[in-house]
């Protein structure tokens, strides 16, 4: 087993050796920045400009709410939907739909022909569509090379109804051929769907389970969360009479027989169907079983383990939970001396541009990162003989509206408008024009936390154990205010003058409910919760999936859920399993161990002490959270700041000179 894991171990370091070593010509590791290569037909878009950079964000993209609009029903014959059926049983994406989507998704295919010599999908297009061949033969090519010829039950372009992606590959007929084609939309609505009714009719399956009767909505969810779907098959034993009681379950679908010992011989006590559960008396009373459950046909049912059923049962008697002391209070005022003074009463105008001192950028303006809704420039505001600095963000507005990013706009500007937290950063003012909007934020000298992981390769756990600290303490306080992030990355941290970690762009937060779940497909491919990837609806759990990823990759150096191949990354993130490295420490093992859960309600923040739980994990032993929380620790992450221009601690960009066309819509009053 250890030979087996050492393997895996190397084939790992080597597949992200290569990628890295492919995003960059020259092979440079310090700049290369990408361990996630291309999926030989789709690719997620790009949504920050950056040399080097990782596969970008996947933008969240709104439902079309048209009530013209429906899910087509094409029927089918039964070779033409055992085709599609296969073949989505065969793909790594498609085969994360339940049973009960089946039918609805093969009959939303629509049937679409093809000539000798039509283009199906050119490289560089967005994508929109996926497509499994009927009959005929296509030519996959890239950059003019043949690739693969593709053929009667094959599925190509699949990324396109997960985001929205360009091909990287074009696929072009080679005879007569008919395709079944399905769009994002119509995938996205029934998967969306299906998943809030299927959600929806357990819950209120269980609100009938006495055991479980007095749960709140929100508990009732959290018990879901932590359950499993388990299918056993006919005459399967499911419970033993004797053995020890471990597992609730709550039958969805099938029937199950119970039986007990009586003097010797087995006798049937009565037969249990969908909506029944067992199982629990040997929980709530702590003994073994008193009876055996046989499945008599297939059997699926809702598992949930002894200790997530103890503790969320009202039937179950808990040990009184010890005080434990939280920190004080976060300050309330913001960082930065001028938010009371000199801001008060300013202009867009009044903010000037930093231009570069040296190289060959010298004389233009200090550009400190761009992105596919615009650029963050440097600016400065003089008051009183001195200059303050401030990063200015500005989005281009004709894309936001292209893209329907208008409400996460606006939820970025209320979420740092309302924030004030100092492992936040800051936003002093909003202002706009025909073209663009801004945000004026605290500009964090010390720049991402990204470049700094890159120029090391990998950070000392005790410096990574600072950063994720400082982590903790910005979702404590969004999710508090009831807000999930959703975009947790090394990208998105940033450095302040000091060292200390700040959190920023907040274009994927959402505001939630106790309990309630969101269906949007966003993220970053390699931090991807596998809710997400299977449409069941998320919520702040995703945030602590994420943490655990994002510590992986500081202490490692690369992503725990990696390859070349995006599919290949989303079937290792179902699947839940990764390795660490030799040098790894056991702490760190377990903590991102039991942050990185396949089951959301199962992870360390999600349970009953919540985030105060991940606090007190044996690997932040020498964080003094009280220190931290008033800013009286000395950053480790201090000695990797460079001295010099306000600058120094970013790349250099060049000026966009496309002028945005203006927009006139009025959805940006509020700025």
């Amino acid at each position: 087993m250890d030979l087996r894991l050492r393997e895996l171990r190397l084939q790992e370091e080597r597949e992200f050796l290569e990628s890295v070593a492919l995003a960059e010509p020259d092979g440079n590791l310090e700049h290369a920045r990408g361990p996630m290569g291309e999926n030989t037909l789709d690719q997620s878009p790009v949504e920050e400009d950056r040399r080097g950079s990782r596969e970008q964000a996947i933008v969240p993209e709104p439902l079309m709410t048209d009530g013209d609009w429906q899910v087509p029903c094409i029927p089918k014959s039964p070779r033409d939907a055992n085709l599609i059926l296969e073949a989505v049983k065969r793909n790594e994406f498609l085969r994360c739909l339940g049973d009960g989507q089946s039918h609805p998704l093969v009959e939303s295919f629509t049937l679409e022909q093809r000539q000798p010599g039509d283009t199906v999908v050119a490289e560089g297009d967005d994508g929109h569509t996926m497509y499994i061949v009927a009959e005929g033969e296509l030519s996959v090519m890239q950059k003019g090379r043949q690739l693969r010829t593709l053929l009667p039950g094959d599925v190509f372009g699949e990324l396109a109804v997960l985001y929205n992606c360009q091909r990287t590959a074009t696929v072009v007929a080679l005879s007569p051929v008919q395709l079944w084609a399905l769009d994002r939309q119509t995938y996205r609505t029934i998967v969306t769907e299906n998943a809030k009714r299927r959600r929806a009719e357990i819950l209120a399956g269980l609100r009938g389970v006495k055991p479980l009767q007095g749960l709140s909505d929100a508990a009732l969810s959290q018990l879901l969360d932590t359950a499993e779907e388990r299918t056993f098959a006919p005459n399967e034993m499911i419970i033993q009479e004797g053995d020890e009681g471990r597992t609730f379950f709550y039958i969805l679908s099938g029937q199950v027989e119970v039986t007990m010992n009586v003097e010797g011989r087995e006798e049937h006590i009565r037969v249990l169907k969908a909506g029944d559960h067992f199982g629990e008396l040997a929980l709530i009373r702590n003994i073994r079983r008193t009876a055996s459950c046989r499945a008599e046909d297939e059997v699926t049912c809702i598992a949930v383990a002894k200790e997530d059923f103890q503790e969320l049962s009202p039937m179950c008697v808990r040990e009184p939970e010890a005080e434990v002391q939280e920190p004080p209070p976060l300050p309330e005022t913001r960082c930065g001396p001028v938010r009371e003074g000199p801001l008060t009463r300013v202009y867009l105008q009044e903010f000037l541009p930093v231009v570069y001192k040296d190289g060959e950028k010298k004389g233009k303006p200090v550009i400190l990162g761009t992105g596919g809704f615009g650029t963050v420039d440097l600016v400065r505001y003089p008051h009183e003989g001195h200059d303050y600095f401030f990063a200015l963000k500005r989005l281009r507005k004709d894309h936001i509206v292209q893209k329907r990013q208008q409400a996460h706009v606006l939820m970025e500007k209320k979420v740092l408008q309302e924030s004030h937290c100092p492992f936040i950063v800051s936003l002093y003012g909003t202002f706009r024009d025909t073209r663009h909007v801004y945000l004026l934020l605290e500009f964090c000298k010390g720049g991402e936390l990204w470049a700094k992981l890159r120029e090391v390769r990998y950070f000392p756990e005790p410096v990574a154990a600072f950063c994720s600290a400082c982590v903790i303490e910005a979702l404590d306080y969004l999710h508090n205010q009831g807000i999930v992030y959703r975009d947790l990355k090394p990208e998105n941290l940033m450095l302040d003058g000091k060292g200390y970690v700040k959190l920023v762009d907040f274009g994927f937060a959402k505001s939630l409910n106790p309990g309630e779940k969101t269906y949007s497909f966003c993220g970053t491919p390699d931090y991807l919760a596998p809710e997400i990837l299977r449409h069941e609806g998320h919520d702040y759990a995703v945030d602590f999936w994420m943490l655990g990823v994002l510590i992986f990759e500081m202490i490692v150096g690369r992503p725990p859920f990696h390859s070349s191949e995006p599919e290949k990354t989303y079937s290792k993130i179902l699947d839940g399993i990764f390795s660490f490295p030799v040098s790894v420490s056991e702490a760190a093992c377990s903590l991102v161990a039991k942050l990185c859960r396949r089951r959301p309600g199962q992870r360390l923040g999600t349970t009953g002490n919540g985030i105060r739980a991940i606090r007190k994990h044996r690997w932040f032993s020498a964080i003094s959270w009280k220190k931290l929380a008033l800013r009286q620790i000395e950053a480790p992450t201090k000695a990797m700041l460079k001295m010099g221009y306000p600058y120094a601690n970013f790349r250099r960009y060049s000026v966009p000179g496309e002028v945005p066309e203006e927009e006139f819509s009025g959805w940006d009053a509020e700025f």
